[in-house]
């Protein structure tokens, strides 16, 4: 992995974990709770849509994918909570 892509990655994280937190709650989590959330969304946000057949092509559907995946994170945390 370049810097390049890792600049992505770091980028579409905090997009993602930023509107994540938006809808989740209203705002966001700050700059390194976003980045955190949207990374690990993004994971948990490919497994799902490769598991139903599709695969994200450019950067909407990227951002898109981290999205879904950060709101599942953030359900199951709330899960977890209660």
């Amino acid at each position: 992995m370049g810097i390049t892509s890792l600049i992505g990655l770091l980028i579409i994280g905090l997009v993602a974990g930023w509107l994540a937190g938006v809808m989740w709650k209203g705002r966001g989590f700050g700059i390194v709770g976003n980045i955190v959330v949207g990374i690990i969304g993004s994971f948990i946000g490919g497994v799902m849509v490769r598991f139903v057949g599709f695969i994200p092509q450019g950067t909407i559907a990227s951002i898109v994918t981290a999205v879904i995946g950060a709101l599942a994170l953030l359900w199951i945390i709330n899960q977890i909570k209660k």
